[in-house]
C-alpha cells in the first residue's frame, strides 16, 4: 500500500480538543440539513474525533494554503448530496483560517458557486447524482446511461473535479429519480441497480478519457459514503434501532475489516471502472473510515425534518453527515492527497 492510500487505513477515531476546525454558527454556507447544533442535537463528542491512519499522521488542515496554492483556480464537486455536503465542509474550513476575505455564494440549480474573491478560487458543487444525463421525454424523467454530455458541459476546463455517485442508484419507490431507463438505444422501465451504476458510471469514464487532460485537470473520486440503518452492522444482536442516539465511534474491529454489503458492492464497481480507464481519478476511499462514525449523521436533528419528525426517532437522517462532523476529515485527506 502506498502512502497515499495508506492515510484511509486501517486506523482509529482519536478524541481531539481542538477539533472542530470551525462551528456552524460562524459558516453561513452549512444547510439546514446538516446543521444538527442548530437544530438541537444535545451532544458535541462527535465534532472532537480526529482520523489517525495506523502508518502515518495526516498534515493539518490550512485553509489560507489551499487557496494560495489554488490561487486563480477552479474546484468542482459532482454528485449528489454527500458531494454537497463535502463541498460545504470545505468552504467553512477555509473560510475559519481566512475569516476577513471577501466571498460571494450563488446558490443555483444545478450548480453553485462560492468564490475567495481575494485569491480567485471559486468552489463549485454540480448538483448531478447520477453523473450520466437525466431527460423529459413526453413528461417522464429519463435516465440516459449513454449520455453524460449535457452534464460534462460544466466540468471542461475546471481544475479539480471531484466526482461521487452511489446513493441515488438504489432509491425506489418516490425517492427515485427517474421513470425510465434508456441504454443501447432501447428504453426499460426498470433495471438492476448495480448494472445501471456501471453502465452509466462507463459511460462517464469514457468521456473523461476522451476530454479530460490529466496535466490540466487533478481528477478524484469520492468512495461509497456509508449509511447507518441497520445497528446489526456494529451491535450484533439488536432488535431495533438506527443512528439515533448514537454519540461516540465505532472502535472495535468488527467494523474496519469490511464494509457492508452494498457499500461493497458499489465499490466494487468503481474500483473496476477506475482499473480499465486511461487517465484514472484518485480514489478518495472514504468508506472504511465513515463506516466507523455511526455517531456523525443528523439524526433527528435536521433541518430537513418537520418539528414532528424531529422528535421521532423513527425517520432518522443516517445518510448524511452533520457539519461540522465527518466530512472535515474527507476534506483533510483531499487536502492532503492534493498538495502532498
Amino acid at each position: 500500500m502506498g502512502l497515499d492510500q495508506a492515510w484511509f487505513g486501517p486506523g482509529t477515531w482519536v478524541y481531539d480538543e481542538t477539533y472542530p476546525f470551525y462551528h456552524s454558527s460562524s459558516c453561513s454556507a452549512v444547510d439546514p440539513q446538516f446543521n444538527c447544533q442548530l437544530y438541537g442535537r444535545p451532544d458535541t463528542e462527535y465534532l472532537k474525533y480526529r482520523w489517525k491512519p495506523a502508518n502515518c499522521e495526516i498534515p493539518r488542515f490550512n485553509g489560507l494554503e489551499f487557496l494560495l496554492k489554488m490561487k486563480g483556480k477552479t474546484v468542482m464537486f459532482v454528485g449528489d448530496s454527500l458531494g454537497r455536503d463535502q463541498w460545504e465542509s470545505l468552504i467553512c474550513m477555509i473560510s475559519a483560517d481566512v475569516p476577513k476575505s471577501q466571498t460571494q455564494m450563488s446558490r443555483l440549480y444545478p450548480i453553485s458557486t462560492f468564490k475567495f474573491l481575494d485569491y480567485g478560487v471559486a468552489l463549485s458543487y454540480h448538483k448531478a447524482p447520477y453523473l450520466v444525463d437525466i431527460d423529459t421525454i413526453q413528461g417522464k424523467r429519463v435516465l440516459k446511461l449513454d449520455d453524460v454530455r449535457g452534464n460534462a458541459n460544466a466540468w471542461t476546463g475546471v481544475d479539480v473535479l471531484v466526482f461521487n455517485t452511489g446513493h441515488w442508484w438504489t432509491h425506489k419507490g418516490p425517492l427515485q429519480g427517474w421513470d425510465n431507463v434508456e441504454s443501447g438505444g432501447t428504453m426499460y422501465e426498470d433495471m438492476e441497480p448495480l448494472e445501471a451504476m456501471e453502465k452509466g458510471l462507463r459511460t462517464w469514464a469514457r468521456w473523461v478519457d476522451a476530454n479530460i487532460d490529466s496535466s490540466r485537470t487533478r481528477l478524484f473520486f469520492q468512495g461509497i459514503s456509508p449509511t447507518h440503518y441497520d445497528p446489526n452492522e456494529w451491535n450484533a444482536g439488536a432488535s431495533t434501532g438506527s443512528c439515533y442516539g448514537e454519540t461516540s465511534p465505532v472502535t472495535t474491529t468488527t467494523m474496519t475489516s469490511m464494509y457492508p454489503g452494498p457499500d461493497l458492492d458499489q465499490t466494487n464497481v468503481i474500483k473496476n471502472v477506475i482499473r480499465e480507464m486511461d487517465n484514472p481519478p484518485f480514489l478518495l476511499d472514504i468508506t472504511l473510515l465513515s463506516t466507523m462514525r455511526k455517531d456523525a449523521h443528523p439524526s433527528i436533528y435536521s433541518g430537513d425534518l418537520n418539528s414532528q419528525q424531529r422528535i421521532n426517532p423513527n425517520k432518522p437522517d443516517c445518510s448524511h453527515w452533520c457539519l461540522p462532523g465527518l466530512p472535515d476529515t474527507w476534506n483533510q485527506l483531499f487536502y492532503t492527497v492534493l498538495f502532498y
